[in-house]
Formats: structure tokens, sequence, C-alpha cells
């Protein structure tokens, strides 16, 4: 059985469910789960967990995430991207000023209130959104809240005269739940102008970068050749938290799920290990400590 994360490159026009599906074949293994899906337009970081490492699904999840992306604004779009039909117009007649865009930018930054698009896999009364879209039937779609860290543009405004359209591009790093295609309309929103997310990459996600990532014909050839390295340990997700060696009797306190008493310990989280082997994470509270992760299983 393989355990363990793989950092994934996904490419474009391949969904995430996809990527897992040809893991499952590859590697030969079932419980497999990815940890925040990218839409079949947007490549990047989809991290892979695979045998006991699927217990850190939801708590990656809940990490922050950066994109690369562009606004093109003049155009609005069904799904908010560059798949959909166009639904509204509006010709951009001159360039705007990068003032009102790094003004617009700062005004996105912060706490933030969304509705995710219509094309999406949000569920509504047991539906997704999506199948309402294709229905042709209206919902009412809720509201969430969300960061935005950072907002940041990282070229000049591209203003092009022939289509009467200017292209924004930036990098942000963002809470979990953040639909990008949405924050590029509300960019376009603040400028006046309808708008769509014309280009997508997700640079991090899960604590790994763009350029740790693997392709899925990178492992098919390692796999080939009886090869696991790209497979990574548990412990690389939490390479920053404070380990400590549990001895015999606080393992035993540990399979039992209680609360520590580590007098000499005053980080906020805690990577307890038994044997060199990563077995849990436990959080600080009221100068005690308690499980926040349970990994008992992992061999690695």
């Amino acid at each position: 059985m393989l355990n363990g994360i793989i950092p994934l490159y996904k490419p474009r026009q391949m969904t995430s469910g996809a990527c897992v599906y040809q893991l499952r074949k590859l590697l030969h293994e079932k419980k497999i789960g990815h940890t925040g899906t990218l839409d079949p337009d947007v490549d990047g970081v989809l991290v892979i967990c695979v045998g006991q490492a699927t217990k850190l699904v939801n708590y990656l999840l809940n990490s922050a995430k950066v994109y690369r992306g562009q606004a093109s604004l003049g155009t609005a779009t069904t799904t908010e991207d560059a798949s959909g039909e166009v639904v509204a117009q509006k010709p951009v007649l001159k360039a705007i000023p990068q003032a009102e865009v790094l003004t617009a930018l700062q005004e996105l930054t912060g706490p933030l209130t969304q509705i995710p698009p219509l094309y999406s896999a949000v569920k509504v009364n047991g539906r997704h959104l999506y199948e309402y879209a294709r229905a042709h039937e209206f919902v009412e779609r809720p509201q969430r809240e969300i960061e935005i860290y950072r907002l940041d543009l990282i070229k000049e405004p591209e203003y092009q005269a022939a289509e009467q359209i200017e292209l924004l591009d930036f990098e942000v790093e963002c809470s979990k739940g953040t639909y990008i295609r949405t924050l590029a309309v509300q960019l376009g929103e603040k400028l006046g102008f309808p708008a769509h997310m014309s280009q997508l990459t997700r640079i991090q996600g899960g604590g790994f970068q763009l350029a740790q990532t693997v392709t899925l014909a990178e492992i098919a050839a390692a796999m080939a050749e009886k090869r696991t390295d790209f497979l990574l340990p548990i412990t690389q997700v939490f390479p920053d938290y404070p380990q400590v060696e549990l001895t015999a009797d606080a393992w035993t306190q540990v399979q039992n799920g209680r609360w520590l008493d580590l007098p000499k310990q005053t980080a906020p989280k805690l990577k307890l290990t038994w044997q060199g082997v990563t077995k849990a994470i436990y959080r600080r509270q009221d100068n005690y400590y308690y499980p926040e992760l349970m990994l008992l299983k992992n061999d690695r």
C-alpha cells in the first residue's frame, strides 16, 4: 500500500476528477483524494493524497492558495471565464489608468463576500448550481464569506485598442472557497466594466509550489521503472511545526486521543512522532495540547 503526497501538475482541459482516476490506474491504489478542485480551464498545483495521507484532505483544503490570473475587461460570460457564452459587452474606449486599477485591487483585499458562479459545483437543495444552469432554472445562489490576503498587479495593464478590451494580470493569495472567476468579475465591477477571467494558474496549494509539481507522464514513467520517488512523505506537509518525540507513556495517551501536558513547549502546533514517524498534530490550548489531526497508521 502506498502512502504519501503528490504535488501534481494538472493540465488544462482535464478535470481534477480525471486526474484522480488516472492516478488510481497508475498506482493501483483506490484510496486517493485531491485537496481542492481546479476547473478544466485552470492548470497548476493539485495536491493529491494517497493511502493514509487521505486523512489530510480536509486539513489541506483549509490552507491558503495562490493563483496567477488574468481578467479581461469589456466582456462578461455565462461561466465567468473564457469558455462561456458572451452575455454582456461594454467597449473599453481608452486605457484605464493604472492608479485606478491598483485602487480597485486594494478595495478587493481583505474579507469579501462572493456569490458563486452559476456554473459551479456548489450545491443548493441537493443539486449543483451548474445543473440549474443547464436546465435554465432559476435558483438563488448563496453568498459566501472569503478572504483575499493579497491581490497584486504583476504587469502593466494591457489595453488592446482593436478589440476595445483591457487585460489585467494579477496574483492573488486567498482563503478556501474563493472563486477567482468571480473575483475577476468583481474587479471589472469596481472599474465599471463587464469582465471575465481569461486565464488562471494555481501556483501554490497545500504548501507546495508550482516548481515542485510532477506530471502524470512523469509518474507513469516512474511506475514503469518501479520507482515511487514522486511520492512525498506525509511529514512534508508540516515542515515548520516543532517536532516532539513521544515517550512510551505519551504515545499510549496519544493513541487514546488524550490531551498532553508538555510544559517545555510553547508553539501553537506540534508534530508528534513515535520512533521517528509522525503520528499526530497537536494544537495548544490553555497550556495543554489536544489532538488536531491523527495519523496513527501512516508508515512514512
